[in-house]
């Protein structure tokens, strides 16, 4: 989800709970999303991947050491009047455990959006990396965007609290709306399919597209098809199958002792971290094993393809 959406969701929530310390809940909802700033932490150190964008703050234990310094940051007199004189509002943020908590919230709420969006986030770490994921969402949505912003501007305005209650109230009803629509479309999509050819298994991702869906079959065994479906439309296009590895040169059991090896260099675990789905080709060449892993399924966040070179010993 975007940024503006996660500032107004706990805004808004807190405003139906007629709380006034909102700002600490909204400023709690996007400062996970801060993580660009230890971003290149993880770009220049692949051992280090999980610093990155929705990694190591998008969990429920760093969140809320994000949330703390966040909220202290935001607190001290300068930073306040600071922002204060940009945005020219009085930005009312005090440090202290009712603020804290109530960021705390926002981070939940921010989680919560993420977790609904395709990629995932990695919830449990330190304790796991497994990324959680519902796909129901793209990355970000146009339209959610878009009409976040609008509310945004609305809240800004010198306008009848009343008119900003309703803006508020409307952004969240279509917020569940669209949440309803894309759950039924993944269901509807997902009986639509019959599986055939030995493929046992089935995964349906979001586009940005609400009626157009990627999905990949498996049949359990390291073979996939994947294709495109437009639920409008109910036709399948771009219909590709893959194997999970393909040994081109050399025998079995020297690729997998390749393989092996190359799994736990640090930058195939990030490329595999941010991959829905890995498939390897290995060619060996007399001297060296060429491994390339490729995403098949693509990711904003992830190349498409990673090559490196294990000696044959």
């Amino acid at each position: 989800m975007d940024l503006f959406t996660h500032f107004l969701v706990p805004f808004t929530i807190l405003t139906i709970l007629k709380l006034n310390d909102r700002l600490s809940g909204a400023f709690g909802g996007i400062s996970i999303d801060f993580d660009v700033i230890i971003f290149a932490i993880g770009f220049l150190s692949p051992e280090l991947f999980i610093f990155s964008h929705r990694g190591i703050t998008h969990s429920f234990f760093f969140g809320f050491s994000t949330a703390l310094i966040f909220i202290y940051i935001i607190s001290r007199p300068a930073v306040k009047g600071t922002i204060s004189r940009v945005i020219k509002r009085r930005i009312n943020v005090e440090f202290g455990w009712s603020s804290v908590l109530l960021a705390y919230f926002g981070v939940l709420t921010h989680l919560f959006l993420d977790y609904l969006t395709t990629g995932g986030i990695p919830l449990l770490y330190p304790f796991s990396l497994t990324r959680y994921t519902a796909n129901l969402y793209y990355y970000t949505d146009a339209i959610t965007t878009l009409v976040a912003l609008a509310v945004l501007i609305i809240l800004y305005l010198r306008l009848n609290p009343k008119y900003k209650k309703i803006a508020m109230l409307s952004f969240m009803v279509m917020l569940i709306s669209l949440g309803g629509i894309r759950a039924y479309q993944k269901m509807d999509v997902l009986q639509e399919q019959t599986l055939s050819d030995g493929y046992k298994q089935i995964t349906a991702y979001p586009t940005s597209d609400l009626f157009t869906w990627k999905l990949v079959e498996s049949d359990g065994k390291g073979r996939y098809r994947y294709y495109t479906y437009n639920n409008l439309e109910n036709r399948s296009s771009e219909v590709k199958e893959v194997n999970n590895l393909t040994i081109i040169n050399g025998s079995y059991s020297s690729a997998q002792e390749a393989i092996k090896i190359a799994d736990n260099l640090p930058e195939v675990r990030k490329f595999k971290w941010n991959s829905y789905f890995t498939i390897l080709s290995a060619d060996y060449n007399s001297t060296n094993w060429i491994i390339n892993y490729s995403n098949f399924m693509g990711a904003p966040w992830s190349p498409e393809n990673l090559t490196v070179t294990v000696p044959n010993n």
